[in-house]
C-alpha cells in the first residue's frame, strides 16, 4: 500500500475546484452555484490543510477554520438573500434575475 502524499491531496482539491468551477459558469439555479461556491471554498481548505501537513506548520489549518468561518458566513447570507428572492420574483434561476435593472 502507498502512503498517501501531498500530491494526492493537490489532486483532490484540483478536482474540487474544477468541479466548482464548471457548476458557477454552467449552472443556472442559483441554490446549484451557491453550492458550487462551497466546493472551490472547499477545494482551498484541502489545498491549506495539506501545505500545512507537508510544512508540519499549523498556519495552514488555522487559515483554514478562518475559511469554514467564511464560508458559513456567506451560506447564511446567500440563503437569506435567495429566500428573499424567491419570495419577491417566485424563482431561483439567476437569468430571471433583474431587480437591479432600471
Amino acid at each position: 500500500m502507498h502512503p498517501v502524499t501531498t500530491v494526492h491531496y493537490l489532486v483532490v482539491g484540483l478536482a474540487l475546484l474544477l468541479i466548482g468551477t464548471i457548476g458557477v459558469l454552467t449552472r443556472r439555479n442559483i441554490v446549484v452555484i451557491l453550492m458550487s461556491i462551497e466546493l472551490i471554498l472547499n477545494a482551498v481548505n484541502v489545498n491549506l490543510i495539506a501545505f500545512s501537513r507537508h510544512l508540519q506548520d499549523l498556519s495552514g489549518q488555522i487559515f483554514a477554520i478562518f475559511v469554514i468561518t467564511v464560508a458559513v458566513a456567506e451560506a447564511a447570507v446567500g440563503l437569506g438573500i435567495l429566500i428573499a428572492l424567491f419570495r419577491n420574483k417566485e424563482t431561483v434561476l439567476a437569468d430571471e434575475v433583474d431587480l437591479l435593472k432600471w
